[in-house]
């Protein structure tokens, strides 16, 4: 039993390893065209209409971060995540407390972490 555990601990492990290499790549291929693209249209339009010198894919590479930066934060999008929240709250509140502390235990445990307490009640947590 102990190395089947072992074999699916190591199997999550390898799963979000190429998952957050899949995010890396998709990240900083994401961010290569978007230099260039900002590149190519600064170097076509700047020198052209408002007299301004053409520039390197780094300096369209920070011009963007900064863009990013000045006017649209690093928040996402608007919202996103809300109707996940409402719906799992909506699943939580339906659950029985045996479901409850079932869920915590399989959401731990893909988490690495085995032995999880109880969940203690929420005046308990407030306090």
């Amino acid at each position: 039993m102990k190395s089947l555990q072992a074999h699916e601990d190591w199997h999550m492990k390898a799963r979000w390893i190429k998952r957050a290499l899949k995010i890396g790549l998709i990240a900083v291929v994401a961010a290569t065209v978007l230099g260039f693209l900002v590149m190519t249209l600064w170097n076509w339009l700047a020198p052209a209409v408002l007299g301004l010198h053409t520039i390197t894919f780094w300096q369209a590479l920070g011009i963007l971060i900064l863009s990013k930066i000045l006017f649209g934060g690093f928040r996402g999008r608007p919202g996103h995540g809300g109707n996940w929240r409402r719906r799992m709250n909506e699943r939580w509140q339906h659950m029985t407390p045996e479901e409850r502390e079932k869920f915590r235990q399989g959401v731990f445990s893909r988490c690495g972490q085995t032995n999880v307490a109880p969940e203690e009640s929420r005046e308990a947590r407030h306090v």
